[in-house]
C-alpha cells in the first residue's frame, strides 16, 4: 500500500465534491472483466488498489481528482498491467455511460453543467461541413479546401458572438456590465472584441477593464513540491478590490486599477486611471467571471453573462472525441511560450491546477450564463499540431515512471494519439487577422 495519504474526495461532473469510494472503481473494473467472460473480483480488487495508489501519488495535499481523472487512471493502470481486453471493455463501458447521459439530456440547454443541446448543434455543423474527424479533416487538406473551411468556421463563430451582442442591445436599458467568462484559452478576449464590434456598430459606447491586473503577487499563491504556483483559483484575484472598483465605476467615480506583470509576477497598486461614463457599458473578460463573488456587489439585473468554451466535436482515428480541455491546453501551450515565457512542458505539468479550478470554480456556474458560445475551430488543429507536436511527442515518455506526474503522462499520450494521424499545416496565411486562433498563434489584427 502506498505511504501517501489516501484520496478522500473527488469532484463530480457538476463540480460538487463528494466522498471518494474505492468500491466504485472496483465495481466498474469487475463489470469489465465480466463483459469479456472472465469475471474476477480478485483482479478488480487488485487493480482498484493500484488505481488508488496512483491517485494518492498524483493528487497530494488539497488536490482533488475529478471523476474524469479517475477514469483516465483506471484505463492507464489496466493497460500498464497488461489487462488490455479489460481496459478496452472499460473504455467501451465508459463511453456508453457518457452517451446515455447525453441521450437523456439533449432536450435541455444545460444539464449536469454540460450544454448538451449546444454540443449536438456543434456536432451537426461539423458533420455538415465534413470536419468532424481526423480522416475528414485530412481529406479537406488534401483537396486544398482549408481556406473554405476557415472562412465558414470563422463566420459561424462571429455570428454567435454577434448574436450575444444583439441580446445585450435588446436589454440595454438595464445592463451596465457585460461579462465574458470561460475556462483557460477558450478565447474570451477575442470574443469580447467581437461583441464590442457589434455594439459599436449599434452606437453603443463601452470600455473594457483588464481583470488580470487584479492578481495578487505570484509569491502569495500556494506552491507545490515542484515550485509551481497555483494561480488558477478565484482567490488568486483581489476579489474585494474588484467589487469595490465595480461599485465605484457604476457610481461614476474614477478608479485607479492595479498593474500586474506576468514577467515579474508582481502587482503595483493605483496605476491606471479608469472611469465609466453614465451611458457606457463595462466589458469584462475573466476566467471566473461567472463566479458569484467576482461581481457580487452588482445586482444581477445589471449584468449580462456570456460563457465561452471549446465545445468541439472532433473524433480521433479510434472514434473517441477530443476533449475540450485538451484543445484549450494546446492553445495555451502556444500562448504561454510566445507571451508568458513558459515552455510547453511547463504548461503541461501545470494543467492539473487549471482543470481542478475549472471543475470547482468555473463549470458549476455555466447555468448562470445568459448565452453560450462555441469557440472550437475545427481547422485550428492542423496548425496547432505543426507548432506543438514535437513537444507532445517528447512528453509521452518523459513522465512514464513518475507517479507524481501521472496526469501529465496520461494527457500527453491522449493528445499524441489524436494528433499523430492528422496532417499538420505550417502556412497560416489563409487565417485572417481577426480570427480567434490568432489570439494564440500570433498575427492578430486585434491589440491584446
Amino acid at each position: 500500500m502506498s505511504s501517501k495519504a489516501p484520496i478522500k474526495s473527488i469532484v463530480k461532473r457538476d463540480g460538487t465534491v463528494v466522498r471518494y469510494r474505492r468500491d466504485r472503481i472496483e465495481t466498474a473494473i469487475f463489470k469489465a472483466t465480466n463483459a469479456i467472460g472472465q469475471p474476477s473480483r480478485k483482479l478488480a480488487k487488485a487493480m482498484a488498489l493500484k488505481v488508488e495508489e496512483a491517485l494518492a501519488s498524483t493528487y497530494e495535499g488539497d488536490a482533488i481528482p475529478s471523476v474524469e481523472d479517475i477514469q483516465d487512471v483506471v484505463e492507464n493502470v489496466l493497460m500498464v498491467n497488461h489487462h488490455t481486453e479489460v481496459a478496452r471493455d472499460y473504455i467501451i463501458y465508459r463511453h456508453q455511460r457518457a452517451m446515455t447521459r447525453a441521450a437523456r439530456a439533449y432536450a435541455f440547454e444545460v444539464t449536469d453543467n454540460v450544454p448538451y443541446k449546444k454540443i449536438y448543434e456543434v456536432l451537426r455543423w461539423n458533420m455538415d461541413h465534413e470536419c468532424d474527424s481526423v480522416a475528414s479533416l485530412n481529406r479537406i487538406i488534401a483537396r486544398k479546401q482549408m481556406p473554405d473551411l476557415i472562412a465558414a468556421t470563422d463566420r459561424r463563430y462571429t455570428e454567435e458572438a454577434q448574436a450575444a451582442a444583439v441580446r445585450i442591445l435588446e436589454d440595454l436599458s438595464d445592463i451596465r456590465i457585460v461579462i465574458i467568462a470561460g475556462p483557460s484559452s477558450s478565447g474570451k478576449t477575442t470574443t469580447m472584441m467581437k461583441i464590442g464590434e457589434k455594439l459599436k456598430t449599434a452606437g453603443v459606447r463601452f470600455k473594457a477593464i483588464n481583470i488580470d491586473h487584479y492578481f495578487f503577487d505570484l509569491e502569495k499563491h500556494p506552491r507545490d513540491e515542484f515550485g509551481d504556483y497555483d494561480y488558477e483559483t478565484p482567490q488568486a484575484l483581489d476579489l474585494e478590490l474588484i467589487n469595490r472598483h465595480l461599485c465605484q465605476l457604476l457610481d461614476g467615480k474614477t478608479i485607479e486599477t492595479p498593474d500586474y506583470s506576468f514577467k515579474t509576477g508582481q502587482r503595483t497598486l493605483d496605476v491606471h486611471p479608469f472611469k465609466l461614463e453614465k451611458n457606457e457599458l463595462l466589458l469584462i473578460d475573466s476566467l471566473h467571471g461567472l463566479y458569484d463573488r467576482m461581481s457580487s456587489s452588482v445586482p444581477d439585473e445589471h449584468k449580462f453573462k456570456v460563457y465561452i468554451e471549446t465545445l468541439g466535436q472532433f473524433r480521433g482515428d479510434d472514434g473517441t472525441f477530443m476533449r475540450w480541455a485538451d484543445n484549450r491546453m494546446l492553445r495555451r501551450m502556444i500562448r504561454d511560450k510566445q507571451f508568458r515565457h513558459l515552455q510547453p512542458m511547463d504548461t503541461l505539468t501545470h494543467w492539473h491546477y487549471v482543470r481542478r479550478s475549472e471543475l470547482r470554480h468555473i463549470i458549476p456556474f455555466i447555468k448562470n450564463a445568459d448565452c453560450i458560445i462555441n469557440s472550437a475551430l475545427p481547422y485550428e488543429l492542423p496548425f496547432l499540431k505543426n507548432r506543438l507536436f514535437r513537444y507532445i511527442s517528447a512528453s509521452t515518455t518523459r513522465f512514464a515512471d513518475d507517479p507524481r506526474r501521472l496526469d501529465a503522462h496520461i494527457r500527453a499520450n491522449r493528445i499524441h494519439d489524436v494528433l499523430k494521424p492528422l496532417r499538420g499545416l505550417r502556412d497560416a496565411a489563409a487565417i485572417p487577422g481577426d480570427s480567434l486562433i490568432r489570439e494564440f498563434i500570433g498575427g492578430s489584427s486585434y491589440g491584446y
